[in-house]
């Protein structure tokens, strides 16, 4: 066999295995040997001359396989995070090879990738136009016909959690397609409905204009998103229940952070946190979830503000109130539980620039315990975020295709990944540009 069949049966590309068919290298592992030996079909007495067991052909890696379409993508089959960004391996083996395509979180050989991709581009346009006009007031252009009969609670309830499971698993395009209809539907249930019925209506609209808002936000549409967020704290309000206004007042938060109002963004949460507990002492597991992630979001707005002190205070309540539910859940669509508390330490970590710490800690996270597509998806980011902090943008192109795999639009809808990725090809260095401008191209990042 030529060379080049020769290293793939090593295990090995070609130009290594020439180098070490020269005798160049002064050690090598024994399991390199043991693919030499096999590779070249030694029969057992030379292999017993070379100190090697005349037993069966070693074991190899398992064939990188083509990288599926997005509409086809498997389910990530991973432990967790911690073999994913084990260092100490692959940096010992960066002095021979720089870019190492190792599989990561299940994904195929990303030697394969470049070539998949040529020519591709899959960038979601993700349209938050038909928004703009329930938003602004106007909801009766976006029914599709007159409200005849009296709304029903129950489809309407289970029209709201359609749309926050879609939110979760990061299938934007389809959420835009029925979220006007429901906000305006949603706002013709409150004038119309009396008593309990109308309360919940309320509390609906909190939870679907939450929705609208968030979305709005990943798509950078700080005008519509600040409608939203009103929206959702006024419906709360009107709906006089504690847990909704806490759950609203995430969103006030978030919103107020994405317009760099960070001062107001800590007080918002702090306020609303210690109003929510103070309302709700004897609190219920739905309760101690939004009193959680609220903290959370305050958290991640003092370390963009700077303030490490407040930003680890607001943080260890929160990871307190996890341990006092006990449990990762996702009650009120919080995600919340101690798990999703450690998650906001890698995004406070990497954006107070500990990146060392932000992957540490990441490297303890199970992901078969992060059941929401979109928070996977996240910590993947963050990740990435904290390898270009770190210099190891290899790592960080590993990290944002995982992320892709994981949940398609939130990496490839997102102006503000986008960014990422741009900033990943600009200090790329040349063994992995070409890679990483085809993924640009990819998930449709503009030149």
């Amino acid at each position: 066999a030529g060379q080049p069949q020769s290293g793939t049966a090593c295990g090995m590309g070609q130009g290594k295995f020439s180098y070490s068919m020269r005798g160049s290298p002064q050690v090598e592992p024994l399991p390199v040997f043991e693919r030499i030996a096999y590779a070249l079909g030694m029969p057992a007495p030379a292999r017993i001359a070379l100190g090697l067991a005349p037993g069966e052909p070693p074991p190899q890696s398992a064939p990188a396989q083509p990288i599926p379409s997005a509409d086809t993508l498997p389910a990530l089959q991973a432990a967790g995070v911690s073999g994913l960004l084990d260092l100490n391996q692959e940096d010992r083996q960066e002095v021979h090879d720089p870019v190492r395509r190792r599989t990561f979180v299940g994904l195929a050989g990303a030697s394969l990738f470049s070539a998949m991709l040529a020519g591709t581009s899959r960038g979601p346009v993700i349209d938050a136009e038909p928004l703009a006009p329930v938003l602004a007031g106007h909801p009766a252009d976006t029914l599709p016909g007159p409200l005849d009969v009296a709304p029903d609670i129950a489809a309407l309830t289970a029209a709201v959690n359609r749309t926050r499971s879609q939110y979760q698993a990061c299938h934007y395009t389809e959420l835009l397609q029925h979220l006007p209809s429901l906000l305006a539907r949603l706002h013709e249930a409150c004038q119309v409905l009396d008593g309990q019925d109308r309360l919940r209506a309320y509390t609906l609209s909190a939870d679907a204009h939450h929705v609208a808002a968030g979305l709005l936000l990943k798509l950078d549409d700080q005008g519509l998103a600040y409608l939203a967020a009103d929206r959702s704290m006024r419906a709360a309000q009107a709906s006089e229940d504690p847990i909704t206004v806490g759950a609203s007042a995430r969103i006030i938060t978030h919103t107020l952070m994405n317009g760099r109002h960070l001062a107001a963004a800590i007080t918002t949460a702090a306020t609303h946190a210690a109003r929510l507990d103070r309302e709700v002492p004897g609190h219920t597991p739905e309760s101690l979830s939004v009193y959680g992630s609220l903290l959370l979001r305050g958290a991640i707005a003092a370390a963009q503000h700077g303030n490490r002190d407040t930003a680890h205070e607001l943080l260890t309540e929160a990871e307190h109130a996890g341990r006092r539910l006990g449990v990762d859940g996702n009650l009120r669509w919080t995600a919340f539980g101690p798990t999703n508390a450690t998650l906001h330490r890698v995004n406070i970590a990497v954006t107070l620039g500990d990146a060392g710490t932000a992957v540490e800690v990441a490297r303890r996270i199970d992901l078969a315990t992060v059941t929401v597509p979109e928070r996977k998806a996240s910590l993947l980011i963050d990740t990435a975020r904290a390898f270009l902090q770190w210099g190891k943008p290899d790592k960080a192109y590993i990290a944002l295709r995982a992320a892709e795999e994981t949940a398609h639009e939130e990496v490839a809808g997102r102006p503000s990944v986008h960014r990422l990725v741009r900033q990943l090809v600009t200090t790329a260095p040349p063994t992995l540009r070409r890679d990483a401008e085809q993924f640009a191209t990819h998930i449709g990042v503009a030149r």
